[in-house]
């Protein structure tokens, strides 16, 4: 593909996208067509004449391949095959969509082709050779060893989408991350598992993963239909990543991959179609909202705290897609949302995410893990379940484990993390936050400048009074009501100062940075005595070095 001047992941990625999907769908059809035969049963492919990989793509040596269309385009000559490519084959793929009654795989079909306008490929050479590369990738029966492998080979693709510098930096979660995420969630078989800014769906396709050892004999035909069809759902904006996101579900066994297209924020839509029966909310959220991002106002109106902050949109989202009772999410957040408190949304929605989930656990992830994704902001990752209000948080400490690109985070870093879990265990690592206690806490500090803001507000309203009798009066004291005009705007301004007061005490709350209580750092202890002893008896070695060297000069 780099011989056809198609060099960077950014270009590569979404050309080889489209063209390995049709070639893993003609062996899905084919095999689904043999199996639709073996119990005499009708079978419709997706694709017709001349459209299906076997008719245009498939090399002519090919054990399948008769005659076909690519030999007759090959005999034309003249660049017809490339012509056919561009001017129909894509063409007519993006169009399925449209067709009457187009079923659901032909609307995935168009969607991943909905990015493409033609090849990337420079020379119907170098097309030719990548088709034939392709076409030995083959699933023949039903490896699903080798299927595994392929989705890591498109995951290492991904990954080169995200390395520092590219403009899909963004759109990349570290697998590692990603995987312990889903562990700590543990979805099952029969719950929904929904990211509403998806990208190349890392976290739904992690989540697949997980789940289908958990797909035994005991699980039934219907139930197994249901996990490849209605369980994975999600939504996208970027153009460039949506097909790609598709393309990635479908390799990872995701039959249905059902993706919104559009601004899950200010619900734009761009399509909608695969998104059709989806629920009003889910069992399961795996998601990393993009931090640093900024809404329109029209985003905002949607949404009870009103913030430019895209993530602590998405935050409120969350909380109301999850389901009410038992619904459950792991999140990635930057730690500007945890910690900042002199901002009305960020403090109101993490007290609506304590008061209506419980926030059982906050992992602080070292600074430089989406480093290698262009972005060095430091992230924390939220667990927490809807249907009761936070109590106590428990807290994991990653922060100072090295990260770099040669040294990246692995499952193994999350390893006492997952043996600590269960029971919460605290230890150097981790700390419990009775938030009960300091909310308790907070509300006594708070009340004396309560009372005070009380006080003040009920002298200024008798001074009111006094001010209207004095204005009342048939011979009108001016200095009178100046003093009292002035006592009323000193008694306003005192309670003004002690209700921020009381509020900041209470904001303080939802300060939910992690701070490790327990670290313990190596402290020098030495007395300034201690230290001068130390530096005359290097001075006076150092000393003894050089007249030795003397010396030995002395007698050369």
């Amino acid at each position: 593909m780099r011989r056809g001047n198609v060099a960077s992941a950014l270009q590569y990625v979404p050309e080889l996208t489209w063209i390995l999907f049709l070639r893993i769908l003609d062996e899905t059809e084919d095999r689904e067509e043999q199996e639709a035969d073996a119990v005499g049963a009708s079978y419709a492919s997706s694709l017709k004449k001349p459209y299906r990989w076997k008719d245009w793509a498939a090399p002519l040596e090919s054990a399948k391949a008769k005659p076909n269309k690519r030999k007759e385009l090959d005999d034309a000559g003249n660049k017809a095959f490339m012509h056919f490519v561009n001017g129909d084959l894509i063409p007519c793929l993006k169009k399925l969509k449209d067709k009457p009654n187009a079923t659901p795989r032909q609307k995935v079909i168009s969607e991943i082709m909905s990015g493409v306008e033609k090849t990337r490929i420079d020379t119907e050479k170098n097309l030719l050779d990548v088709l034939d590369k392709v076409h030995e990738i083959t699933n023949e029966g039903i490896d699903d060893t080798h299927v595994f492998a392929l989705s890591q080979i498109y995951e290492g693709l991904l990954l080169k989408m995200g390395e520092k510098g590219s403009d899909a930096g963004q759109f990349f979660t570290p697998r590692e991350v990603i995987r312990a995420m889903v562990r700590a969630i543990a979805p099952t078989i029969g719950e929904t598992v929904y990211d509403p800014c998806c990208g190349t769906g890392g976290f739904l396709a992690q989540a697949a993963e997980y789940m289908k050892p958990k797909i035994g004999a005991k699980i039934s035909g219907p139930a197994v239909a249901r996990f490849r069809q209605e369980t994975f759902w999600g939504r996208e904006k970027e153009n460039l990543i949506y097909p790609i996101g598709l393309a990635n579900l479908i390799l990872h066994g995701i039959d249905r991959p059902n993706i919104w297209h559009g601004n899950a924020l200010t619900e734009d839509e761009v399509y909608g179609g695969l998104f059709a029966g989806a629920p009003k909310q889910f069992d399961v959220i795996l998601t990393n909202p993009p931090f640093g991002g900024k809404e329109s106002a029209a985003a905002q109106t949607n949404f009870d705290y009103r913030t430019s902050a895209t993530q602590v949109l998405f935050l409120q989202h969350v909380i109301r897609a999850l389901k009410t009772n038992g619904g459950r999410c792991g999140m990635v957040i930057d730690e500007g949302v945890l910690f900042r408190t002199n901002e009305d949304a960020f403090v109101k929605t993490k007290r609506k995410l304590t008061d209506e989930c419980d926030l059982w656990c906050i992992l602080s992830l070292p600074g430089g893990v989406f480093s290698a994704a262009g972005a060095g902001v430091k992230t924390n990752l939220l667990f927490f379940t809807k249907g009761k209000p936070t109590e106590k948080i428990w807290y994991y400490d990653l922060s100072d484990v090295k990260v770099g690109k040669k040294t990246p985070l692995t499952l193994t870093h999350f390893e006492d993390f997952a043996a600590k879990l269960a029971a919460r265990e605290d230890s150097d690592r981790s700390w419990t936050l009775d938030l009960l206690a300091r909310k308790a806490k907070a509300a006594a500090d708070a009340q004396p400048f309560r009372d005070t803001a009380r006080a003040k507000s009920q002298e200024a309203e008798r001074a009111k009074d006094r001010l209207g009798e004095l204005k009342k009066a048939k011979r009108r004291d001016q200095p009178a009501i100046a003093e009292t005009e002035t006592e009323i705007s000193s008694l306003l301004k005192d309670a003004r100062e002690a209700t921020n007061k009381a509020e900041d005490i209470d904001n303080a709350v939802y300060d939910l940075k992690a701070v490790n209580p327990n670290r313990k750092t190596d402290v020098d202890r030495r007395t300034p005595t201690e230290l001068l002893d130390l530096i005359d008896a290097k001075g006076r070695e150092m000393a003894g070095a050089i007249a030795r060297l003397r010396a030995l000069t002395d007698t050369s």
